[in-house]
C-alpha cells in the first residue's frame, strides 16, 4: 500500500481512547553518526525542562453531524474495531465532538501559535498548560495557505514563552526536538534531525523542514525546536501509509510562520503582495526552445489587468530577478512577492527576446485580487479546417467551439481535437479541448500561423517549439519537439 501524505491533525477523543495504546508496539531508534559528526547530546532533559512550560495542549469543541471523524485509528478487522463502535452516535445525529492538538506560547501576554486545521470550525478552544492550568482561548486570525492560526488567552500573570529562531540556519543533520500531544497522551518530547529543507507539499507558500523526530496525530501545531530552544518550525504534516509516524514529518519553517503571525497579530488576516501574473517553471526543454542558457526563473503565461500589465510585463517574459533577489523558479517568485510590501514599486528584471529589461511594478494585494474573475483573452479567429501536426489534430476556434468550451466571443487560438497517444504532446499532458493561443511566443489564430512558427523555429536551428496552452482558462507553456 503506497504511503500517503496526511496532516497529523487534531486527535479525536473517545471515552476509552487509552485502550488504543495497548495495540501499539514500541520501537527504539538509536541514531548512529559517522566519525566526523558531532557527538549526540548525552541528554535532552535540560532542553526539555527549559521549553516545556511554553508548550500547550489544545482541546477544541464543535457540533458535527454523524460520528466524529478522525477518531481512534483501528485497523480493519481488529478486535478493537467493534469495541470503539459503541461510542459513535447512531443515525448520523448531531453530536458534540472534541479534538486535540498542540501549540506554543510566543509572548508573556498570551499569544499562542498552532495549526489552522487544529482549531478550524471550533466553537470552543481550551488551552492546557504544562502545569495543568486551563484557560479559554480567543481566535485572533488564521492563514489556511500556511495552515497557521494565532490564538490569545488572558492570564493573571505573565506566561512562559519561547522565541522563533532563523529556520534558514537549520542544516540537514542538525538535531531538533518536537513537542506536543501525540495521540492524546499528553505532553511528550521526541528528538531527531533535520532530514531535508525547503520541502513543498501542496501549498503556494510551502517551505517545510523535514524531520525524523516522531510526529503523530495530536502533534499538529506543536513546535520544532533547535538545540538553543528556539522554534524553527511548526509541526504540520506527516508522510505515512498508516497514519502513524514512520520518520517523515514536516514542519512549516519559522521564517514563514513569523511573517504570518506578525500580520495576524496586527490585522487579524494576511496581507500579501500581488504581482498580477500567472507563471510556471522554466523547464530544460522550454529553456532550449527560448534560447535561454539555463532553466531558471519564472515564465509568465498570462498577464490579466493588474500591476504587471500596467508595468508592461507580457506573456512569454521570463522573470529572473524580483526586488533585487534572483528568482530560481515559479514557487520562489511567489513566496518573494507574497513577502513584499503592498503598494510599493519594486524592480522586476525580465528576459524578453533574448534581452534583459528592468520594469517597475507597484504591487497590489493578493487577497483582494483572488476574488476577481480573470477572463481568457484572445483575438478573432478565421477559417475552419483541420491540421495534423506535432501529434495533434487542430482546428481554429469558431463560435460553436467557443460556446462548447465556455470561451468568450473574442477568444482565438487552435483547438486540440485529438491527441496521438504515442506522441510527445500526449506525454506532456495535452488533451482534447485544449486551446493553443501562442506558438514561439506569437499569437496563433489560423492553422497557417502554427505552421509558420514551426518552420521559423526549424530555420533558426531550434529543436523544440514553445506553445501556450489554455485549459479552462488556465494557461501553461509546453515545449514540443519539432525535429523532422
Amino acid at each position: 500500500m503506497p504511503a500517503a501524505l496526511s496532516l497529523p491533525r487534531r486527535r479525536r477523543t473517545a471515552s476509552l481512547a487509552s485502550a488504543l495504546a495497548l495495540a501499539a508496539g514500541l520501537a527504539l531508534a538509536i541514531p548512529t553518526a559517522p566519525a566526523y559528526a558531532f557527538a549526540a547530546p548525552e541528554s535532552f532533559a535540560e532542553l526539555a525542562e527549559k521549553i516545556s512550560p511554553a508548550v500547550v495542549n489544545i482541546t477544541t469543541s464543535s457540533m458535527v453531524s454523524g460520528p466524529a471523524s478522525g477518531g481512534p485509528m483501528v485497523p480493519e478487522g481488529s478486535p478493537f474495531e467493534d469495541f470503539f463502535e459503541q461510542f459513535q452516535a447512531p443515525n448520523g445525529e448531531p453530536q458534540r465532538s472534541e479534538a486535540l492538538g498542540s501549540g506554543f506560547v510566543i509572548s508573556e501576554d498570551g499569544y499562542i501559535v498552532t495549526n489552522n486545521h487544529v482549531i478550524e470550525g471550533a466553537d470552543e478552544i481550551l488551552i492546557e498548560f504544562f502545569g495543568g492550568e486551563k484557560l479559554p482561548a480567543t481566535l485572533i486570525g488564521t492563514d489556511p495557505k500556511t495552515d497557521i492560526a494565532l490564538l490569545k488567552v488572558e492570564a493573571e500573570k505573565p506566561l512562559a514563552f519561547v522565541t522563533f529562531g532563523n529556520s534558514d540556519l537549520a542544516r540537514v543533520g542538525d538535531w531538533v526536538v518536537a513537542m506536543g500531544n501525540p495521540l492524546g497522551q499528553g505532553f511528550s518530547v521526541s528528538a531527531g534531525i533535520v532530514s531535508a529543507r525547503n520541502r513543498e507539499l501542496t501549498g503556494t507558500y510551502d517551505d517545510y523542514l523535514q524531520t525524523d523526530a516522531a510526529i503523530n496525530r495530536g502533534n499538529s501545531g506543536g513546535p520544532l525546536f533547535n538545540m538553543d530552544g528556539q522554534v524553527v518550525g511548526v509541526n504540520t504534516a506527516i508522510l505515512s501509509p498508516n497514519g502513524g509516524s514512520i520518520g517523515i514529518g514536516f514542519s512549516m519553517a519559522s521564517n514563514v510562520v513569523t511573517k504570518v503571525v506578525d500580520q495576524l497579530k496586527e490585522f487579524g488576516e494576511t496581507r500579501r503582495g500581488w504581482l498580477g501574473v500567472r507563471i510556471q517553471d522554466v523547464t530544460p526543454d522550454i529553456a532550449e526552445s527560448m534560447g535561454l542558457s539555463e532553466a531558471k526563473g519564472a515564465l509568465v503565461t498570462d498577464v490579466p489587468d493588474g500591476p504587471s500589465k500596467d508595468a508592461g510585463i507580457v506573456a512569454g517574459d521570463v522573470i529572473t530577478t524580483f526586488n533585487g533577489q534572483s528568482v530560481g523558479d515559479a514557487g520562489d517568485l511567489t513566496r518573494r512577492v507574497g513577502d513584499a510590501p503592498i503598494g510599493e514599486a519594486v524592480p522586476v528584471v525580465v528576459l524578453r527576446d533574448g534581452k534583459s529589461e528592468t520594469l517597475q511594478v507597484t504591487l497590489g494585494r493578493r487577497e483582494e485580487a483572488e476574488a476577481q474573475p480573470r477572463p481568457v483573452s484572445g483575438q478573432p479567429s478565421e477559417e475552419k479546417r483541420s491540421l495534423e501536426l506535432l501529434g495533434l489534430t487542430l482546428q481554429p476556434l469558431n463560435d460553436q467551439l467557443r460556446r462548447q468550451l465556455g470561451l468568450q466571443a473574442g477568444d482565438s487560438g487552435l483547438v486540440v481535437g485529438k491527441v496521438d497517444p504515442a506522441s510527445e504532446a500526449f506525454v506532456k499532458g495535452l488533451r482534447e479541448g485544449d486551446v493553443i493561443t501562442e506558438a514561439g511566443q506569437q499569437k496563433v489564430a489560423r492553422l497557417k500561423d502554427l505552421e509558420d512558427r514551426v518552420e521559423e523555429a526549424r530555420a533558426a536551428g531550434r529543436k523544440s517549439l514553445l506553445l501556450l496552452i489554455r485549459r479552462d482558462g488556465d494557461p501553461r507553456f509546453v515545449a514540443l519537439s519539432i525535429a523532422k
